[in-house]
């Protein structure tokens, strides 16, 4: 079979300061072909996305050559050609919506291939009933939640027809149920015939493929089947770790030594055993006794439409009533869409109350006198788009650029570098930096740097481990872990993925359609796997396999959310046993 894109020793070098250069590919030589789904991993600034973007011609080699259908990318009169046979859905989908309203930006494409009406308006429908956004139709893009502009971006790319489809990072911003549908576009893509070629962290999406490429410093280090990657000794060197069905089930072979090798949730669930003898009388619930705290953050009966008065309103939030505990973690979890940001953005002053009351610590939002100055001294907000509250040219400038305006001079040097830390960026390596050199990852590390610079009491996070490679995504949430307990700093995080929220937070708020539909801590609101699916989310893994444990015989107790607790339960079941 011939392939659709190969790369011939592939060296791409990035300017930067001062006239040097640094390789963000070297010597890659890859082949990929019809109808195939390929992963490409490997740690923040490893070369993904530079790669994703030769293979559409959107970057041109330094050395080396990329061909297309044979097409050389080099040769500008091939680009045409090359830009439909190759279609990209970016990390950043802003970066390629140009239209006014979502309809008109899915029929951008097909309109400048000179298609008819009628099989442009063919093609609109069908993307857009494939993402689901069929509610969404006439609104602005600039209005979407970023998982919104994930799925418009996603469309626009589905209505030209490509032969292949790049996804950099497309599922990040996506919920549960959005990744569920991400993942079966992809294989419908590859039933027809289309290759898909797919950037990505979460290891349990890249076990679905058929073939993985890593990368690491810009070289190729490995390339085969995703099973035969799990098994490498060099996976942590690489920046990658097994998926969370894989290392749950490793783990739960001290007890069950039977399972196999399972990659993927519902493999893991698939293969637990039944309990073959008489269930033991142990605990009904699991406890976690929590001291009375005062009330740091408290929203009441909060609304907000965008555009209110205007054909093109939007009701954000109805009616939300958040209580935050002082130096706790609480958790904002929903579908993309549902109002978490929109919320979040209240709590620091960005968004002020059109109804309702918020109050963060001694600041009344409601009040117009109160300055959304002296609100950030206190409150913290790091965006989704990390990109979007930069203002620097350099790293280390912009992670200053917070305590310079609060008026801190006295060792500001060891404050960033203290933030530097907290992320895990060298702060020899990255102080003189271009910002915009920055890979996605690398880029949320210095938002969360820059925020943390200025020590807040209460930080707020929005999607804090999206773009980060596995590694990296464990080191972040173990530093913010750390902040909560040991610091005493409050944290209020917006997320989609479940695992994070389990090890995190102590208390959920869950949003639907713009209101709080379930609150409790994080054990309480996970027990209600069947409530959370009706709102389009699921209950982490170890709560799941839990459940059909407790199904099949297995007398464990309710509340369990992380693996270990699953474990140390399981170990009471067998120290009974014994």
């Amino acid at each position: 079979m011939q392939p659709l894109i190969t790369t011939e020793k592939v060296t791409f070098r990035y300017a930067t300061e001062g006239g040097k250069s640094e390789n963000a590919l070297e010597d890659v030589s890859l082949a990929f072909y019809p109808g195939e789904f390929v992963a490409i991993l490997g740690a923040n600034g490893s070369g993904k996305t530079t790669l994703a973007r030769h293979l559409n011609a959107l970057l041109l080699p330094t050395s080396g050559k990329v061909f297309v259908r044979g097409l050389d990318t080099r040769e500008r009169f091939n680009l045409k050609r090359i830009r439909q046979t190759v279609g990209m859905v970016f990390q950043h989908p802003e970066d390629q919506i140009v239209a006014t309203t979502v309809e008109e930006d899915i029929a951008f494409g097909p309109e400048n291939l000179g298609l008819p009406t009628s099989e442009i308006r063919r093609r609109v429908d069908e993307a857009i009933m494939a993402v689901g956004l069929e509610a969404h139709r006439q609104r602005s893009p600039h209005l979407l939640s970023a998982g919104q502009m994930q799925r418009l971006a996603l469309a626009g790319v589905l209505a030209m027809r490509p032969d292949v489809v790049i996804f950099d990072e497309a599922t990040t911003m996506l919920d549960p149920a959005g990744r569920r549908m991400a993942m079966e576009l992809m294989q419908n893509l590859r039933a027809d015939g289309v290759a898909v070629l797919f950037v990505t962290h979460d290891m349990e999406e890249a076990a679905l493929a058929d073939r993985v490429i890593v990368l690491n410093r810009g070289r190729v280090v490995f390339e085969g089947s995703p099973a035969e990657m799990f098994r490498h000794s060099q996976l942590d060197d690489w920046g990658l770790t097994l998926p969370p069905a894989l290392a749950l089930a490793r783990r739960l072979r001290a007890f069950f030594p039977e399972l196999p090798d399972v990659l993927t949730t519902p493999e893991l669930l698939h293969h637990l055993p039944p309990n073959g003898q008489e269930n033991q009388k142990i605990p009904e619930k699991l406890h976690n006794s929590a001291p009375a705290q005062e009330i740091q953050i408290e929203v009441e009966h909060l609304a907000h439409t965008y555009l209110a008065g205007t054909p093109m309103a939007h009701t954000a939030l109805v009616d939300v009533n958040v209580r935050v505990k002082k130096g706790s973690s609480h958790a904002f979890i929903g579908v993309t869409g549902s109002g978490k940001s929109t919320a979040l953005q209240h709590l620091n002053g960005i968004l002020r109350p059109q109804k309702g009351k918020v109050r963060v610590a001694n600041f009344d939002l409601t009040d117009p006198n109160t300055e959304t100055r002296e609100v950030t001294r206190v409150a913290g907000l790091v965006m989704q788009n990390p990109e979007m509250q930069f203002f620097e040219q350099y790293v280390g400038d912009e992670i200053a650029f917070g305590p310079r305006q609060m008026g801190v001079k006295e060792n500001l040097a060891e404050r960033v570098r203290w933030a530097m830390d907290l992320v895990g960026l060298d702060f020899e390596a990255f102080k003189d930096r271009l910002v915009f050199t920055l890979s996605g990852g690398e880029k949320r590390k210095v938002a969360l740097a820059s925020v943390l610079a200025n020590r807040p009491e209460v930080l707020l996070l929005d999607e804090p481990t999206a773009g980060l490679d596995p590694l990296s995504h464990q080191q972040i949430l173990e530093k913010l872990r750390h902040l909560s307990s040991e610091e005493g700093m409050t944290l209020v995080v917006s997320s989609h993925r479940m695992e994070d929220v389990a090890l995190l937070s102590q208390e959920v708020t869950a949003f639907r359609k713009g209101r709080d539909v379930l609150q409790g801590t994080a054990q309480e609101v996970f027990m209600q796997n069947e409530h959370l699916v009706e709102i389009g989310l699921e209950a982490p893994i170890a709560a799941q396999v839990a459940q059909r444990l407790r199904e099949s015989g297995w007398n464990l107790p309710t509340g369990i959310v992380t693996p270990e607790q699953l474990l140390i339960s399981l170990e009471q079941i067998m120290e009974k046993r014994r």
